[in-house]
């Protein structure tokens, strides 16, 4: 137990020293035109260093917050619009997979093309159908992976509640800090620890494992180079899969942060009782919402 609460200790401790090198230094740990540097991205990308520093920060917010309600409100509300944000934008990804379908089924079918030419902006792109057909599954990766915590936010994912919508308030509200606490954090954290070194795998050669020690790593700056992965499912098919483990850390970074912000909100909540919920909530409003919204400013 007592090794324990030293490891802790020790480990915010780390945390805080290098989260405060790093804003000092920011020039020296971002040149990248050193092989070691961009190494030692990659190692503390997904390190316990990395994992104390944020903790550190988000313990702070969280003690500030609950002598200063107004603060932590405005972290939240800043929070929840980087998660609408991005939802918002990536929603967009959706149309544009829907015009795509519909433009592979038209030049493909109707028109018998083989090959579609762009060149916007002086940019030419050759590719033909079978890649523009497959880029499909990146959109919709754009829609699953950057649209889940707007989602949240929104309150639209399905949740079976038979008992929880009984419950109330504080009571609704310590359950969701503890499923923010003990899921949603965990199991992000654990994923972008894992998925991390699975891009850097096929972003670089010789390949990083999640295993390897700061000196391994360093040692591989020798010989370190770029290799991204553009290889596809055909050999026609869509060659930026890469991008699909981008998407995988950006899923895991947008859907913490809302964690994050959910047991904060839940707090706030809990403390200030059934009034606040909902309070500073930005939700989406169609159709009948949007019309009663309308009536009520007129």
């Amino acid at each position: 137990m007592l090794d324990g609460v030293i490891w802790i200790l020790q480990g915010m401790w780390g945390g805080l020293t290098g989260l405060v090198y790093v804003l000092t230094h920011p020039a020296t740990v971002f040149d990248f035109s050193d092989k070691q540097n961009l190494m030692r991205l990659v190692y503390y990308g997904a390190s316990v260093e990395l994992f104390f520093a944020v903790f550190n920060v988000v313990v702070a917010v969280f003690v500030i917050g609950i002598f200063r309600h107004a603060f932590l409100w405005r972290v939240v509300v800043g929070m929840e619009a980087f998660s609408n944000t991005i939802g918002r934008i990536a929603a967009w990804a959706g149309l544009i997979m829907v015009l795509q379908q519909v433009m592979v089924v038209f030049l493909q079918s109707i028109f018998r093309v083989a090959d579609i030419s762009l060149g916007p902006l002086g940019l030419a792109t050759d590719h033909g159908i079978a890649w523009w057909a497959d880029g499909l599954k990146f959109h919709n990766a754009m829609v699953v992976a950057l649209c889940a915590a707007w989602t949240f936010v929104q309150g639209g994912h399905v949740r079976v509640d038979l008992f929880y919508a009984r419950m109330r308030h504080r009571t609704k509200r310590f359950i969701d800090m503890m499923g923010a606490l003990l899921f949603m954090i965990p199991a992000m954290t654990i994923t972008w620890f894992y998925a991390w070194f699975f891009m850097w795998r096929h972003l670089i050669t010789p390949p990083v494992n999640a295993t390897d020690t700061l000196d391994r790593t360093l040692m591989k700056a020798v010989a370190v180079r770029w290799n991204v992965e553009t290889t596809g499912f055909s050999p026609s098919g869509f060659n930026a899969y890469f991008l699909f483990k981008v998407l995988i850390l950006m899923f895991c970074l947008t859907v913490l942060v809302q964690a994050i912000t959910f047991f904060y909100r839940s707090y706030l909540e809990f403390v200030e009782g059934e009034a606040s919920a909902g309070k500073h909530l930005d939700k989406d409003r169609i159709g009948d919402e949007t019309a009663e919204a309308a009536a009520e400013i007129h």
